[in-house]
């Protein structure tokens, strides 16, 4: 495969995944980072620094409006939950074991 057609393809993709993610609303950041170690806020910050990489005028707050499709406070009065204790103990966790 050329690198154009790689370069078309990632792109395609990353499309489709943050779609999805905007599709479901119902999975919460929480749960993305006991999972996955990453959030929509992390998806944001990388797509932040790509564009500065490439020369590209983009702030943080700007890439969190393409992740969320929306700006990130009105996403988070419809959607954001408040993280349950049994969340933040997975999580609390999770970040004990990535530091042992």
């Amino acid at each position: 495969m050329d690198k154009k057609s790689q370069t078309e393809l990632e792109a395609a993709t990353f499309r489709r995944f943050v779609s999805h993610l905007q599709q479901h609303t119902e999975v919460q950041n929480i749960d993305l980072m006991i999972l996955a170690d990453f959030c929509r806020n992390c998806l944001a910050k990388w797509y932040t620094a790509s564009a500065i990489e490439q020369g590209i005028a983009m702030d943080y707050e700007q890439a969190r409006e393409v992740v969320y499709g929306m700006p990130y406070n009105e996403w988070k009065d419809k959607f954001q939950q408040e993280a349950t204790p049994e969340q933040l103990a997975a999580y609390n966790q999770k970040q004990q074991a990535k530091d042992d």
